[in-house]
């Protein structure tokens, strides 16, 4: 059965004919293309390289573009598009957030015109696959702490170091991967590391319990030597892939609200056919019902936050510290969400027959990655006192 959305405040009457025909373009592909597979995906841990090329024919990566014949949508709309792919799941949205955000974006925003003309519309046509290296072993959520580092020889760069929880690391054919230059101007800057350069390898985290349809790996460089032209020219410091992952950070935001959608339908559904007591749904009982409101205004005010978020990136108004809010505030919405469903789905919430449980263990890893949650209360916190809580980040 098609999925018929869940807008309890009328909020497809805000939304442009555009957007809504972009977020039922990719609300038919999920649930004919990915609801299909995915549980079968997550069990034995694959990712199903086969929708890279349909997600492509639909112009979903690097969707906010206009150059390169790519379709130049709305913030909104690109959102839209996120919220979709992580109701089908969280695996897929990751894909999909890396390719356009974290590979496409910096090579557009900071690459030179050879860079850009070299990897967009292959990216674009899912004929390249991308990956971003900042995180590392040790060093997550203190991004200027990372140890990997560059030193210029000649008309090349020499990297070493490693990276870690790298989505689609290992199937990648470039890696956008920040770097520690000693020597130079002592600042971080963003190198283009192709597959195959020698020095260069790649490992998967087996044993996920999470996202496990999607590649998560670990990037390793060894006297790694990089041509001067795959620097990007643009941008030195932690500019540079922080602001990669603002443009993350926001995708996930209506991410967050996609999976809450997911477990919130199947939840409600499910209320409404399994009779117990006297014969009756279970949605006829209180506590039961008090989980479904709970459920339905969280995702309501999730998504007036991530519609306003949206409206304001397009207007050029938004900044960091409103997209930790709508991170913070959306993810946790989907983790409550999912915890809730499986409460009301009892024993049948832990089986495959049923979306809650692949969800519940995915916005594990979404509550994490991208800023935890407790860090984005800290960016918050310092945005409405003034005084950093933590050690800010130097350039």
């Amino acid at each position: 059965m098609a999925f018929q959305g869940v807008d309890f405040y009328q909020l497809d009457g805000l939304l442009s004919e555009e957007e809504r025909a972009v977020r039922d373009l990719v609300r038919d592909f999920v649930d004919n293309e990915v609801l299909p597979i995915i549980e079968d995906c997550a069990y034995e841990g694959r990712f199903p390289i086969e929708l890279v090329p349909k997600m492509a024919a639909l112009n979903l990566f690097g969707p906010t573009i206009s150059e390169y014949g790519l379709p130049g949508l709305s913030n909104v709309a690109y959102g839209l598009i996120t919220q979709e792919l992580e109701r089908g799941d969280s695996g897929i949205r990751s894909f999909a957030s890396v390719q356009s955000s974290l590979v496409m974006f910096p090579i557009w925003k900071y690459g030179s015109k050879e860079q850009k003309d070299r990897w967009i519309p292959a990216l674009a046509r899912g004929e390249a696959i991308g990956c971003f290296g900042l995180t590392e072993p040790d060093f997550g959520s203190n991004p200027g702490g990372m140890r990997t580092v560059a030193r210029k020889d000649g008309d090349h760069w020499v990297l070493n170091g490693a990276k870690a929880w790298i989505t689609n690391g290992s199937i990648a054919n470039v890696a956008v991967v920040w770097a520690k230059v000693g020597g130079y101007d002592g600042r971080i800057h963003g190198f283009l590391v192709e597959k195959g350069t020698p020095g260069f390898t790649t490992f998967e985290h087996r044993m996920k319990m999470s996202l496990r349809a999607a590649v998560t790996s670990q990037l390793a460089f060894e006297d790694c030597r990089i041509p001067e032209e795959n620097v990007l020219p643009s941008v030195a410091g932690l500019k540079g892939p922080l602001s990669c992952r603002t443009q993350a950070r926001y995708g996930i935001s209506w991410g967050g609200i996609g999976s809450a959608m997911a477990t919130y339908t199947c939840a409600l559904d499910y209320a409404k056919s399994r009779r117990q007591f006297m014969d009756r749904p279970i949605a006829s009982h209180q506590m039961v019902q008090e989980k479904l409101a709970f459920m339905i205004t969280e995702i309501t005010k999730g998504q007036l936050l991530a519609l306003q978020l949206g409206r304001m990136k397009d207007a050029g108004t938004m900044k960091p510290e409103h997209v930790s809010m709508a991170k913070r505030n959306n993810v946790w919405v989907a983790r409550e969400c999912a915890k809730l469903a499986r409460e009301i789905l009892g024993a049948n919430g832990i089986v495959g027959e049923y979306p809650v449980f692949r969800h519940l263990a995915n916005i594990e890893s979404v509550f994490t990655y991208e800023g935890t949650h407790d860090i984005h209360t800290l960016v918050l916190g310092q945005a409405v006192t003034g005084i950093p809580a933590y050690n800010p980040p130097a350039e």
